[in-house]
């Protein structure tokens, strides 16, 4: 095996996801990922903390991602004005192919304990990263604060039922109704 291995963190995610599907999170070891990549146990601690890191390694890059689309929203939009513009970036560019990669991840995160506490804490990484977001906007700490947990829960619940909608479903279609639907009940 040669000392330096071309996209290693991707080979790990994938051996990873494989494993974790074919035998469960708790029943796979970093041996067995690591055999399944081809690559040694020093490779994969040298990009991962340890087996759980490999699906959520994503949660660094949120803040970074959060702030680019808050900043990228129109100005002049009202706070659901920029939740929608931002979310709806998400659900065309950059999630728009994923489904089945998410739909394997949330399988994956719904079988243990411990990874769903995790997933809420990445919700949490979002709420912050979008009450930040807001108040760059020059928007008050309450606003703020109540949009960045809208959007979150919005984007959870739109993932969440695009997953389990018809494949012929866009995650942009969905994502629409959950957030016309919020806007109904906020105007009720």
């Amino acid at each position: 095996m040669s000392r330096w291995q071309p996209d290693a963190g991707s080979r790990i995610e994938r051996a990873a996801l494989e494993l974790f599907e074919q035998q469960g999170f708790a029943e796979t070891t970093v041996p067995q990922i690591t055999e399944r990549a081809g690559l040694t146990t020093r490779t994969f601690f040298r990009h991962f903390a340890d087996k759980r890191e490999v699906l959520f390694a994503f949660d660094t890059q949120l803040p970074g991602i959060v702030e680019g689309l808050m900043a990228a929203a129109p100005a002049g939009l009202s706070p659901m004005g920029v939740i929608r513009s931002a979310l709806t970036t998400v659900a065309t560019v950059n999630l728009a192919d994923q489904r089945e990669h998410l739909h394997l991840h949330r399988s994956i995160v719904q079988s243990d304990d411990g990874l769903r506490e995790r997933e809420l804490r990445k919700h949490s990484i979002l709420a912050e990263a979008t009450r930040l977001g807001f108040l760059t906007r020059g928007t008050d700490e309450l606003t703020a604060t109540l949009g960045a947990h809208v959007a979150t829960t919005a984007f959870t619940v739109s993932i969440d039922r695009w997953l389990d909608a018809a494949a012929e479903r866009s995650l942009e279609s969905v994502l629409h109704d959950v957030l016309d639907g919020l806007e109904g009940l906020l105007h009720d």
